[in-house]
């Protein structure tokens, strides 16, 4: 479904160049999960957003289901950011003068879904991530593995064919977080998605059934 091809990237800092990421090879198949670990700043986060097309490599080609974006305009990028891969970090993101059903919705209305078919769909996976008594509260009324499902039923509301999950319980307790990782492998089995992670937490890099460890830019 997705393959990276020799991935080079690098940053130009006060003159300098920062070599991150040193020809990475990388193939997710449907319904594969994959975790990505390593050490602090070792180009996780950055391989994550290459593979969600939210940056471009410096070189490398980066192909979803067979069409290189590399060769996609900007509106073709946005569509499949949008329709096809779904995101969820460490800090949730989401808009605090919104309320769970609010923030949920908004990719399916940037999709131009109408209003009705999209809180629809925005009360079907809130109430499937355990939030159904929580659709009309303010980011700021629910607790932080609240707000982590919100942000996962965001995620989610396009039925995207892969999910990239960076230190999705990065910010929670651990008990909060193993709540947050069963409801993720829960729904990647009941949609059967792809799912990648990045982590620190070796246990939960385990459960994955591929784990890849950036060393140098490299995969170890």
């Amino acid at each position: 479904m997705l393959e990276l091809k020799n991935i080079y990237k690098s940053f130009a800092l006060n003159g300098n160049t920062i070599n991150v990421l040193n020809g990475i090879d990388i193939t997710v198949n449907p319904g594969e999960t994959m975790a990505i670990i390593g050490a602090s700043g070792a180009g996780k986060s950055t391989l994550m957003n290459i593979m969600g097309t939210l940056e471009p490599p410096s070189r490398g080609t980066v192909t979803f289901e067979g069409q290189d974006v590399g060769t996609m305009n900007e509106s073709r990028i946005c569509h499949l950011r949008n329709r096809e891969v779904g995101f969820v970090f460490q800090f949730h993101h989401l808009l605090p003068e919104f309320n769970a059903l609010e923030n949920t919705v908004i990719p399916a209305l940037i999709a131009r879904e109408d209003n009705k078919s999209a809180r629809e769909k925005a009360v079907s996976i809130l109430t499937n991530v355990g939030l159904e008594k929580r659709l009309k509260h303010r980011v700021g009324e629910l607790s932080g593995g609240e707000q982590q499902r919100v942000a996962i039923a965001r995620a989610l509301i396009m039925r995207p064919k892969i999910l990239l999950a960076d230190e999705p319980t990065g910010n929670l307790d651990s008990v909060t977080g193993e709540e947050i990782i069963e409801m993720l492998l829960h729904i990647k089995k009941e949609q059967n998605l792809s799912l990648i992670m990045v982590t620190h937490n070796q246990k939960l890099a385990e459960r994955m059934s591929k784990v890849m460890e950036i060393v140098d830019g490299r995969i170890q």
